[in-house]
This record gives structure tokens, sequence and C-alpha cells, in this order.
């Protein structure tokens, strides 16, 4: 970051002297590029180098890689390259395509994709176009990132792209992507979530958590956000789960600040699980276990479209919920629990069938208008079942999960 001062030795310092060490090795055949293939026989040559550099680029959290470079540009007058840099960013530009930032691109590890990709970032190279982004791999761009630009920032031209960072941000086991840029004179933060089954990867900006962090994080930085939302902890590292459910109450207020808060008690150990959401309208839950947080509920909506929303017997780990279609014609009841893996898993869906279906099509078509309350089957995968198999998954009396505190109560509960 711009004038940013170190006490011990920066990473643009460690930087420069790799890259001197890699213009050595060009000179004499030994290298072709950073951070491209080399052949099998050149890979000894670059072991040190790599075992150097990685504490720079790479930090391990549960099996996924985290990357992070802050590159200070300030230790070079006007943000001047050196012959190196220039010589790298000519091939990764003829590697990418013009305006690619070299500085900022890598082959990183995201939780969205089988192997490693190139998370490839795009200045703006002509009038009309806006700083962008691609994940590419093996030249096919896999998914386009557009850039986000603050509202107050608007009109402003795009300066540069400080910092990438690759990691975990709201805890639901996907790779996020979190960015440093300015525009004009202005920093600001820019947070994506990723999402997606493996190879079908997306990132979606969160407009207001950026904005909420560049206007309260003091040092804009990848490591003072890492700070400011956890304290610096990465998931596995959470003392208790009061620590954990701290910092998952101010990432859930800082993405909106009408969320409220609850701690319900699921299973039937002594710590309880967290409801976090916008009443009526959307639900997260967490669980916590051996310094981990594991994302139950990733916003799951009710309130609409026959969703009557999602009910807990407490500490008979049952989650139940119930989903009408056709004006309650046909209803569906699901029970869940929480597995030894710390997953929501499904227990059974039960169908229950409002109507004489006479023509087994499973919607009530005119005809069958007239036997609407008259009737009544449930079924379990297709088949018809008693009224007491299905009423024997239930668990008696159960309570909605749903917030009840904001955020100073809720971490006023979790200090007692």
């Amino acid at each position: 970051m711009r004038g940013k001062k170190r006490a011990a030795i920066s990473k643009w310092t460690i930087h420069s002297i790799v890259c001197i060490m890699a213009v050595f090795l060009l000179s004499a055949g030994l290298l072709t590029a950073c951070g491209r293939q080399e052949d099998p026989g050149e890979a000894d040559a670059l072991d040190d180098i790599s075992e150097e550099t990685a504490e720079l680029s790479a930090d391990t959290d549960n099996g996924r890689e985290e990357t992070g470079d802050e590159k200070d540009v300030a230790d070079l007058p006007g943000g001047q390259e050196t012959e190196g840099e220039k010589a790298d960013t000519e091939k990764l530009q003829e590697k990418f395509g013009e305006g690619c930032i070299a500085g900022q691109t890598f082959e990183v590890e995201l939780s969205e994709y089988p192997r490693a990709v190139f998370f490839v970032p795009f200045a703006p190279v002509s009038d009309g176009e806006d700083f962008r982004m691609q994940i590419m791999l093996d030249g096919e761009v896999l998914t386009k990132i557009d850039g986000y630009v603050p509202q107050a920032l608007a009109g402003e031209t795009f300066t540069s792209l400080d910092a990438v960072s690759f990691y975990d941000v709201n805890f639901d086991g996907n790779t996020d992507i979190v960015l440093i840029e300015t525009y004009g004179t202005a920093s600001f933060a820019a947070v994506y979530y990723g999402y997606g089954e493996l190879g079908s990867g997306y990132f979606t900006i969160q407009e207001e958590l950026s904005d909420n962090l560049s206007g309260q994080v003091e040092a804009l930085s990848v490591s003072g956000i890492r700070g400011f939302l956890s304290d610096g902890k990465k998931n596995g590292e959470f003392a208790g789960y009061q620590e954990a459910y701290r910092a998952v109450a101010r990432l859930c207020s800082l993405e909106r600040d009408d969320q409220t808060f609850a701690l319900l008690y699921v299973d039937d150990d002594e710590i309880p699980e967290l409801a976090a959401g916008l009443t009526g309208y959307y639900v997260d839950l967490y669980t916590f276990h051996d310094g981990c947080l594991y994302l139950l509920m990733d916003d799951w909506g009710y309130g609409a479209m026959g969703n009557h929303g999602y009910e807990y017997a407490p500490r008979q780990n049952s989650i139940r919920n119930y989903n009408a279609d056709y004006a309650g014609a046909i209803m569906y009841t699901t029970y869940m629990q929480i597995s030894e893996r710390y997953t929501l898993d499904t227990v059974v869906s039960i169908e229950t069938f409002n109507f004489d279906d006479v023509n087994g099509n499973g919607v009530p078509d005119e005809e069958e208008e007239d036997s609407m309350g008259l009737y009544s089957v449930d079924r379990i995968d297709g088949r018809d079942v008693t009224r007491e198999e299905a009423a024997s998954y239930d668990r008696g009396d159960y309570e909605a999960v749903v917030g009840e505190m904001n955020l100073a109560e809720l971490e006023a509960a979790l200090e007692r």
C-alpha cells in the first residue's frame, strides 16, 4: 500500500531480490518466466526461490490455499517497475492479453475449481473499458468478474490494483476474493463471495460489506481487513464458539445493518448454534466444533412461495420445514439434522396430497378440485405411508429458527 512503512525487510524488497535472481537465471537460460510452467529439468533450480517466496503468497486454511500479495509501489519513484518486472509484465501480457496487471496475476488453488487456475486482472487500456478480472485455465476463460466502483467514486478513473487475497471470508467453505483498489487517489476494498460446485465457480460483489470495510478499517489492507473481521483468526483457530460467533456476527452486521441473531441449542451438546438473518425473509445457521465454524444454512429464504420457515426441536437435533404448492393442495414437510460431518442433512421429505390425484400427474386438476380438504395422503419417496409413520419423524415442540437479538445484545450474551 502507498506510504506504508515497515520495520523489517518489506515484501517489495524481497520481491526485488527474487526478480534480480530471476533475471540472472533467465540470462542463463534456466528460467522461462515467473509463475509459469518449467521443463522438468528446471524444477530443481527453482526450489530454493519458490520456498523462500512461498510465505509471501500462500497460507493454508483447512486444506485450501490462501494467497495474498500487498505489493508496495511507493518504494520506487512514481511506482516505476524494475527491468525484471517490465520483462515479466510483457510476458504475462503476451500470455493473457494487453492490460494484464502482471504484479497481481496469480496461479492459485480455489475451492470452486478442481485444480489450480490463473487469476488475471486487467486494467483499462482504451476509452470505455473498465477494470475487470478473469479466472483462466489452459487459455480458456472459466469465469469473468466485473470490477466494482463505489458510488462515491463514480466518474473516477482506475489507478491501480494494490492487493489481492483469496480466502474464505464468510466461513462457508468457498474461497472468496478480496481486493484493495485505487480510483483517482482514493483506495477502497472490494469483496467477492465465491459460489458453485467444482468447475462451475462464480463470484459476486458484496457491495455493502465492501463499502463498510472501506469506511471502517483504519489501515486499509488485506491484513487490516482480516484483523477487523476476526482479529486475524482463520477458521480452525478460534479458541471457542464465543470468539467464532463474534466474528460471524460482525461480518453479518457489515453485510447489512438490520441483521438479528439468536443462540439456539439444536443438538444435545453444550455448544449453541448461531442463527443470523432478517426475520421473515432469510436465515443463516452456524455450528461450531474444535475451533471451526460450519455454515449449515446459507441465506435460506422463507416467507414467500409457500415456504413457512424453519423450526428446531431444542436439543433433539431435528429441524423442520413446511412448504406448500398450489395454495396448500400439496404440503411438503422436511426433517433435517446436523450430521457428524457438521452439515445439515435431510432425514426425510414427506409429501402430503390434500386432494385425490385421480390421474396421478402430481398436480390438482380442475376435475379434482372437489376433493380438496376431503382427502389426504402422505407419501415418502413416492410410496403411500400411514399417518403414524409420517408423524414418527416429529420430535415434539418446535421453535422458530429466527434472530431475536441485535449485535450488541448477542455480544453481551456471548460474554455471559
